[in-house]
């Protein structure tokens, strides 16, 4: 044989050795990953799959899947989908073939989890808290996304540093709110007494709602008891306080709010019933106590009943008898719209003998606060106003009602 000859073979030879190897390690990754996945699925109640694996060794081996999807068993609707998904698992537990779950890391990338079928989920899982892997050195997520139903979180990024049932839990979230015009950046630190269904949960950070016109940058603390048993996600005794400031074309106004109530997460929203909430602003902004409830899902829903300690100097000023009124001003308000407060708000007003029943389109304010001192004195307000008496200067009127209409012409959108 010519040496040409030999060096040919000896190539074509290690060719097919590289090829074998290679196959042997792609059937590998294929199998490994398989197995991984069917162990995620047996312990969720999930049917989990992906379009394709990878598999290196770093010491621990990591398995990469990418084009993963999660279903409820029978269902065509996704619960998550994630562009990548690693796991480092321990040499213990691909031995264990099942028998042990724990991994050493977690990270997704692109994940994208809905809401309601998650609620779905939950609400068939057996009672109890049932096994769960432990995640030796914890669990990131980046470029996430969470849909419900009118609204999202997007942008999400989680770093737990560590995760084991029965063990404190600490994370760091920061992402996106949206609701059409309405979103809201935020940094958030999270902590749980314990990483299971019933615990003691805090959450502190910064979030920085914005619509066209306003921004409310604020520090915000909750705290809470998780409960997540019985096919519902809670959190009782919920105690929420924010302090920020109120941004307006260029003013701000500071703020102080409490928020107090009971959580429930089911049926594809929120509800939070009863609900209490305090204000303390200045000037503009007026220092308020009221009671009702929430419902965010498949839009905004809200009843809040109260009394204003005293009329803020920065409304407009009150005709006589009205202006001399001493007792605090009751209230009430309800919303049943959009999430991001497009849709008016219905508004009830006491003073003294007097009344206003009307809408208030709450994304018209900024603009009417800009024209204040130069425009008219009237809020965007549609209703009437009733009142046994009012003093104007050189005659006492009995018996008024005055009909308020913020829009000329025709349109009787905004008339109750």
């Amino acid at each position: 044989m010519s040496r040409r000859r030999a060096v040919a073979l000896v190539v074509i030879v290690a060719l097919l050795l590289v090829a074998l190897a290679a196959l042997r390690w792609a059937t590998r990754a294929e199998t490994v990953g398989r197995f991984l996945l069917e162990m995620a699925g047996s312990a969720s109640g999930l049917d989990i799959d992906a379009t394709g694996f990878a598999y290196r060794l770093r010491g621990t081996p990591e398995v990469v899947a990418h084009g993963v999807v999660a279903r409820i068993p029978g269902s065509d609707t996704a619960l998550l989908r994630a562009d990548r998904v690693l796991l480092a698992v321990p040499w213990s537990t691909l031995r264990a073939r099942g028998a042990v779950r724990d991994v050493q890391r977690l990270e997704l990338d692109a994940p994208v989890l809905d809401l309601p079928a998650l609620q779905r989920w939950w609400a068939q899982r057996p009672p109890g808290e049932g096994a769960a892997p432990g995640f030796v050195d914890g669990i990131g997520i980046t470029g996430g996304r969470l849909e419900a139903d009118g609204w999202k979180l997007e942008a999400l990024d989680i770093e737990l540093p560590a995760f084991a049932m029965d063990a404190p839990l600490r994370a760091h979230v920061r992402g996106r709110y949206v609701a059409a015009a309405l979103h809201a950046r935020f940094d958030l630190r999270l902590s749980m007494t314990r990483a299971a269904a019933r615990a003691g949960i805090g959450i502190a950070g910064t979030a920085a709602p914005a619509m066209p016109g306003w921004q409310l940058p604020a520090w915000l603390r909750l705290s809470g008891r998780l409960d997540a048993g019985s096919g519902r996600i809670a959190v009782q005794r919920v105690a929420l306080s924010l302090r920020g400031n109120l941004r307006l074309d260029g003013s701000s106004h500071p703020l102080v709010a409490g928020l107090a109530g009971e959580m429930l997460i089911a049926d594809g929203g929120l509800r939070i019933d009863p609900l209490a909430v305090t204000l303390r602003g200045e000037e503009l902004l007026p220092r308020l106590r009221a009671g009702g409830g929430l419902v965010l899902r498949n839009g905004l829903s809200l009843a809040l009943d109260g009394r204003i300690a005293e009329w803020p100097a920065a409304w407009p000023l009150l005709p006589a008898p009205l202006d001399r009124a001493q007792e605090p001003t009751p209230f009430a308000i309800g919303y049943d719209g959009a999430p991001d407060l497009s849709t008016p708000l219905a508004v009830r007003l006491s003073r003294g003998d007097a009344r206003f029943e009307g809408l208030l389109r709450i994304d018209a304010i900024a603009g009417w606060l800009a024209q204040l001192d130069t425009g008219t004195p009237l809020p965007p307000v549609a209703g009437t106003v009733h009142a046994p008496v009012l003093e104007i200067p050189g005659a006492t009127l009995h018996g008024v009602e005055i009909r308020i209409d913020d829009r000329p012409g025709d349109d009787d959108r905004m008339r109750p």
